[in-house]
């Protein structure tokens, strides 16, 4: 059901410290760590407490959690502080956009020059 932990989410699983992760930041709503697999510098995902598939879906259910995953994703590049060169949020939907896993999550991108189109 959608907002509940669902058993086979790897993101689920940090949530519940069932799976180790780097933690940068802890909301009521939100939990922010460090990627496995950095693409720059600053690499850290932002994800809701709350399982959904994806932003699309996290926005129509719970819009103020939404709203929490992009305030969380600001106050990250503050800590990191990469506000003043600047940085990139991504919220990747569908296989066909790169997500690998199917739990709402923002990219918080930055510490280096970040190209346009990317990838």
């Amino acid at each position: 059901m959608a907002g509940e932990p669902q058993p086979d989410c790897l993101f689920c699983k940090i949530v519940s410290g069932e799976v180790p992760a780097t933690i940068v930041r802890e909301t009521e709503t939100t939990v922010a760590f460090r990627d496995i697999n950095p693409q720059a510098p600053v690499h850290v995902l932002v994800i809701p407490r709350v399982h959904h598939p994806d932003a699309a879906a996290l926005a129509a259910a719970e819009p103020s959690v939404a709203a929490d995953v992009l305030r969380e994703a600001g106050q990250v590049a503050a800590d990191e502080k990469i506000v003043d060169s600047g940085y990139r949020i991504v919220l990747n939907t569908g296989a066909g956009a790169g997500q690998t896993v199917f739990h709402a999550h923002a990219h918080v991108l930055g510490g280096r020059g970040l190209q346009w189109p990317p990838g």
